[in-house]
């Protein structure tokens, strides 16, 4: 890419919801593409799985990762583990999405976890927090891909009032500091909203520290 694109789009100021930093267009539609075939490269190593709940409730979204850790979830709770359920390392996180943590995120640490979830047009994601790292303080990277979704975000507490924004593909969004551990989910997916995905769907990209 350009460094002068570069340039423009550190530049651009996001969006502030909830000190949720929200980088709309981030990734133009020909990175996007490139990041799928990324994505579907690691996929082809460690495939897509249905988690369940620690109470045996099947999730609607599935999963992969990628990079030295994956998040899973099972009837022994939910963690991060060196490998596959299938017993197999997870692959390395593709080194675009590993630039984009260094350009908007110069001075945190690595990203060890990049959590792989598709979603089908009746997916959807319950409110909840990103709380099974180590570290905390250190930030979440989200980057979505294919159809809209209607992302919710919360207060560090349940309850309370929420706001609601329609994450198109190829935006960015930033959780660091108190929007860290704020409750956040997808309420629905917009259907055939974007033609990146042949069939369809939507990917999301999460960039964690683990440890």
């Amino acid at each position: 890419m350009p460094r002068g694109q570069d340039a423009l789009r550190l530049c651009a100021m996001p969006l502030n919801v909830r000190g949720f930093e929200i980088y709309s267009g981030y990734f133009d539609v020909s990175e996007q593409t490139f990041l799928v075939e990324e994505i579907r490269s690691c996929l082809r190593a460690a495939p897509l799985f249905q988690p369940v709940t620690p109470r045996g409730n099947p999730m609607s979204v599935r999963m992969s990762s990628a990079g030295q850790f994956g998040w899973v979830s099972d009837r022994q709770g939910y963690r991060y583990e060196p490998k596959h359920p299938s017993g197999v390392a997870w692959p390395a996180i593709p080194e675009r999405l590993l630039e984009t943590w260094r350009d908007l995120l110069p001075t945190a640490r690595p990203p060890e976890c990049c959590l792989i979830n598709w979603y089908a047009s009746d997916a959807k994601m319950g409110m909840h927090q990103d709380k099974d790292e180590a570290d905390m303080d250190q930030p979440v990277v989200s980057v979505s891909l294919g159809d809209e979704a209607l992302f919710r975000m919360g207060n560090q507490t349940k309850g309370g009032k929420t706001e609601s924004i329609w994450l198109r593909s190829g935006d960015v969004v930033v959780m660091n500091g108190p929007a860290r551990r704020a409750f956040h989910g997808i309420d629905r997916v917009r259907a055939n909203s974007s033609t990146l995905l042949p069939n369809g769907g939507r990917i999301n990209l999460t960039l964690r520290v683990v440890t």
